[in-house]
């Protein structure tokens, strides 16, 4: 445990030491996101932070990889470095787009060589932990990988609408994933504890946990897609690595529960991203859109339009994930009926504190109007950015007449 925790804490320290000079970056080579009439922030805001996380990530796994617990486990096979490589494709793919904004067809051909490419290092998807169940032919397997990868990617992208809710929410669900990759390999290797998909995704953490100081509202950068798609794609790799290396006659039908269906990352760990991507298809294509019509229907658009302001809202969804995650995990640990009351409770206590927390309910008037934002400290001959306060982003401006 130690030495994955060392890996977190490396990747952590590294990310938050880029992250600055990444932002400079961005400054200097106009990657800015503007604002837009669906966006909540109300300023432009320098993006490209999704290299730093990337960065981090590298670094923890290139100083674990020296460390004679994991050293044998990373020089078995190369799947560690497909995960390396493919991360650092999709985010140089999301990089391209926070500079030039690339059309949707570029960025899903991109994202599927990625995938593919991590795929052809062994990173794929052949067995599920239900019943024995065996991919049998290579090129389904070749599908399914690069199904689960684009998906993943594009659902973190689409929750990435708050200061710090896509790092947030990773964190948190990568955090109990983190937890239950280290139980499930206890129990298949009593004897050896090292494992490839728990150091990958303590470096994921890590890299979170290290960028969120500067994404917090008020976000001083955002990680754009270089971040978004980057977290998507190697907290589906590491999900991708566990179902192949535990062995379901090695554990009980208690600790495979989680991975029935069939791996924690779709269930758990981006549950709410994926149905906010789920509920933005339905809603787009229904009104005869293209599911990448961009709109402000988003679930974390609707907390704020309840009245929640940006990080009430970004509490809440992190709220959420831990609900969702760390019940998936306490499946492996006690027994489902104990589990799912908890579970239960736990949602009815998060669904209080959603309603409760609204403005209105707790004796505060709604904001009606956003103060004074306050000049950031920006690159020479760099676009003014300035940052505005919690306040600032929950009400729209009126139309001039």
């Amino acid at each position: 445990m130690r030495v994955y925790l060392l890996v977190m804490l490396t990747a952590a320290a590294v990310t938050f030491l880029m992250t600055p000079l990444v932002r400079r970056a961005a400054l200097r080579l106009g990657a800015i996101t503007p604002v837009r009439d669906r966006d909540v922030h109300v300023v432009p805001i320098p993006r490209l932070g999704g290299i730093a996380m990337f960065i981090g990530l590298a670094v923890a796994l290139l100083i674990g990889s020296q460390v004679p617990f994991l050293e044998a486990a990373f020089e078995e096979s190369g799947t560690i470095l497909g995960v390396v490589i493919g991360a650092g494709l999709i985010c140089l793919l999301g990089a391209a787009d926070d500079v030039w904004d690339l059309d949707w067809m570029t960025k899903l051909v991109g994202q599927v060589l990625a995938a593919g490419i991590m795929a052809w290092f062994g990173v794929q998807l052949i067995t599920f932990p239900v019943f024995g169940l065996t991919i049998g032919s290579s090129r389904l397997s070749l599908v399914a990988t690069v199904l689960v990868i684009v998906v993943a990617a594009n659902a973190v992208n689409f929750v990435d609408g708050l200061d710090g809710l896509a790092a947030g929410t990773v964190a948190i669900g990568g955090g109990a994933f983190f937890v239950y990759a280290y139980l499930l390999t206890r129990a298949a290797s009593p004897g050896d504890y090292s494992d490839i998909a728990t150091a990958v995704i303590a470096a994921l953490v890590g890299a979170c946990v290290g960028f969120l100081p500067h994404n917090f509202h008020p976000a001083r950068i955002f990680m754009g897609d270089s971040g978004a798609y980057f977290l998507g794609l190697t907290v589906a790799a590491a999900a991708i690595i566990v179902t192949g290396r535990i062995d379901p006659a090695t554990i009980s039908g208690q600790q495979a529960l989680p991975a029935y269906v069939p791996i924690l990352l779709p269930v758990a760990v981006l549950l709410l991203p994926l149905l906010d991507v789920t509920l933005a298809v339905i809603r787009r294509v229904s009104k005869g859109h293209s599911p990448f019509h961009p709109d402000r229907m988003h679930l974390h658009h609707r907390l704020l339009d309840l009245g929640h302001s940006q990080r009430r809202a970004t509490v809440i969804m992190y709220l959420w994930t831990a609900v969702f995650s760390f019940s998936a995990v306490a499946l492996a640990i006690w027994d489902p009926i104990p589990v799912g009351i908890g579970a239960g409770l736990a949602a009815a206590a998060a669904a209080v504190v959603t309603w409760t927390q609204l403005p209105g309910l707790r004796g505060r008037p709604v904001p009606v109007s956003a103060p004074e934002p306050v000049t950031a400290v920006d690159e020479p001959g760099a676009p003014e950015i300035r940052e505005a306060d919690d306040t600032a982003i929950d009400v729209p401006k009126e139309p001039k007449p």
